[in-house]
């Protein structure tokens, strides 16, 4: 397969790039450093910048190039983070003290009117304040992938949530994410904003990008960026977006 006529190349991370919540396998590593040579990459999450770089800076091979082509946008958009030597923040649209008290409220209200009761174990926070985003984790943050693919994998559990998240809190964007996540941020300040913020910061337009994820679904963490009009490619995992990968770069 040729590598994409495009100018830039968008990934999600989650599910797409690494298993969730995972390292990314030193494979998928060697194969982005290569694509980097010839294209412009980014990156966008609802991890947070903590997480990109345990789990996907840390498996990227040394002498990457410095990361010139590289763009990250952790929080599903609301940050992006560029290489000016060091990782530098470019934006970030944090959330009001008082938004995130209406969040709070309404993710605490919603998860007792599903029916959802906190895991005896739990691996980590449930709920986390990433500034920008709150984020729900059934089983917490850090729970082995094996455990979390089970909990919910029709997205039946966290569609209940979200409906009556939605309900309750109109004025934010409310998606499911992950496996076991609800991601919750300012309205229209998701993965959407965040590629029209790459178009206005790169001066490239949409119709020169590409977008690759998991979570394609509507309601899904990835839906957002197809409202953009971004050529889009479903994945089903890191296997399919590795085998995408190398029938590009060779």
């Amino acid at each position: 397969m040729a590598l994409p006529d495009k100018d830039l190349i968008i990934f999600d991370l989650d599910g797409t790039l690494t298993p969730a919540k995972s390292t990314m396998h030193a494979d998928m590593g060697a194969l982005l450093a290569r694509l980097l040579a010839q294209k412009k990459v980014a990156v966008i999450s609802g991890g947070t910048y903590t997480q990109f770089q345990t789990e996907f800076l840390a498996s990227l091979p040394n002498g990457v190039g410095g990361f010139a082509n590289l763009y990250l946008l952790p929080t599903s958009g609301t940050r992006l983070f560029v290489w000016k030597g060091v990782w530098t923040e470019q934006y970030a649209e944090n959330l009001s003290s008082k938004d995130k008290s209406a969040i709070m409220e309404a993710l605490h209200s919603a998860l007792s009117a599903a029916g959802y009761h906190e895991p005896e174990k739990a691996y980590g926070p449930v709920i986390e304040d990433r500034g920008s985003q709150i984020t729900f984790s059934a089983l917490g943050q850090s729970a082995p992938f094996d455990i979390k693919s089970q909990w919910d994998p029709r997205h039946e559990k966290r569609g209940a949530i979200a409906d009556i998240l939605k309900d309750k809190i109109p004025q934010f964007d409310v998606r499911i994410g992950g496996t076991t996540s609800i991601d919750i941020t300012r309205r229209g300040v998701n993965k959407a904003y965040g590629i029209h913020k790459l178009e206005q910061f790169l001066k490239i337009p949409i119709d020169r990008m590409l977008f690759i994820g998991d979570a394609l679904f509507y309601g899904g963490n990835d839906y957002p960026a197809k409202t953009t009009g971004v050529d889009c490619i479903s994945v089903a995992g890191p296997d399919e977006t590795k085998k995408l990968i190398e029938g590009w770069v060779g």
